[in-house]
Formats: structure tokens, sequence, C-alpha cells
């Protein structure tokens, strides 16, 4: 009967001995990165490494869209100015051409048969003579000076015994211009003459009124866009 208590004993020293030995085995290997769940990190280059994705530690900053343009600052804001560059830009219009001045204006009138003693001789055996008026204030003289010729509505000019060829003409000064010597100007209208000797006359008066009040030697008349002489053929 003792060899059985002796097995038993040794059954339960056995077992004991297995259980100590299944605990103090060698530990189970530590989990890799690769086998498990990556972290998030907060890299400088911010990006995570192959077949993971990152993610972003603080919240991105806000930025325009790609194709679109940030708020405008203050010096694009401002509309370009139609004033010169180095001159402000102000509501008041900057003074142009020829200073203003007041003086008397020069009209020429014409000295029927007088053969060239009073003035420059014209056809018809008549002259051309200067005359003045009283004081006009002006920028550029030659607008003033045919304006006053083509304004007078009186064949005869005053007591002088001058006559005024075109004063049943109606004639608008539109424009003029110097250039070199020669002044040229623009006129709309009509021309009403009295006869032949009216046309020498009547052109003589435009030319040497707009030549006195520019300082030209030679003078060239447009009458709705077409020279003197052309418009004065028909009469």
């Amino acid at each position: 009967m003792a060899r059985p208590a002796l097995t038993a004993l040794g059954v339960l020293g056995l077992s004991g001995l297995m259980v100590l030995t299944g605990c103090s085995g060698p530990p189970a290997p530590t989990p890799t990165t690769s086998s498990a769940a990556p972290a998030p990190t907060s890299s400088a280059s911010g990006t995570a490494g192959p077949g993971t994705t990152a993610t972003p530690t603080t919240a991105p900053t806000p930025t325009a869209p790609a194709g679109t343009s940030a708020a405008p600052t203050t010096s694009a804001a401002v509309p370009p100015s139609s004033a010169p560059a180095g001159q402000p830009a102000t509501g008041e219009p900057q003074p142009t051409g020829l200073p203003e001045q007041t003086g008397p204006l020069t009209v020429y009138y014409v000295a029927v048969g007088d053969n060239g003693v009073s003035g420059p001789a014209i056809g018809c055996g008549d002259s051309l003579v200067a005359t003045t008026t009283g004081p006009v204030t002006y920028r550029d003289q030659v607008g003033p000076s045919v304006g006053a010729l083509l304004a007078n509505r009186n064949r005869d000019v005053g007591l002088s015994g001058l006559i005024n060829a075109l004063y049943q003409s109606n004639l608008t000064y539109v424009a003029g211009e110097l250039t070199g010597s020669t002044i040229t100007i623009w006129l709309t209208g009509q021309f009403m003459l009295g006869g032949v000797c009216d046309i020498p006359r009547a052109k003589a008066q435009l030319e040497y009124t707009a030549m006195a009040a520019s300082g030209a030697t030679s003078a060239q008349v447009y009458v709705n866009g077409r020279p003197i002489d052309e418009v004065l053929s028909l009469k």
C-alpha cells in the first residue's frame, strides 16, 4: 500500500514542477511597430511613414484658395488719377493755352476804289484798311477777331467810308490753327454777297483779319470743310 501513496505524491510534485516551468519560461516577445498600430506623430516634415496617415497636431492656418486673390490693400483699392504725374488731382481745371489778356482787336474792312492807297490792294481796284475795336478780354485773339468781323451786320463802317462785304453772310467761326507762319481757320455757314467784286473783298477781309490776330504772313480759310476759293467760285 506504500507504493500508491508515493506515486500520488510524485504525480503532485511533477505537476508542480510543470506549473513552475510554465511561469518561469521565456517572456513573450514585445510587439514591434510593424505589428502594432502606429502612433500619430508631429514630425517637422508633417508627413508619416509609408502606409500611415499623419494627424496634424494644430489646426491649419486659413489661406486664400488657389486661383483667388487676397483682400486688396489700400494702395490697390485707390482708383488711378487722371491728372498727369507730378500734378495734384483736383476738381479745378488747370490753366492751359495762352495767358488771358485785354486789348483792342484788329478787323479789316474795304475802301472801295482806293487802289491800294490806304492799305493792301485787292481785286476791283479796292484796298483793305485795318480798324480796331474797343478793349476785349481774350486768350486766343484769332477767334474773337474773326468773330467780331462776322458779327457785324452793317454794310457801312460808321462814317469812315469803309464797307463790310460780309454783312449779309451767315458764317460762324469754328477753330483756328497756326502752323509756322500760316494761320488756318475753319468756318461754317453760307456766303451772301452783293456781286462779283464782293468775292475778293470777303476773302481778303477774312484772311487779313486772321493774319493780324495771329501774327502770320499767310492764311487759309475753309468753309464747311472746303477751301474758300472753291466755295466762292460758285458765287
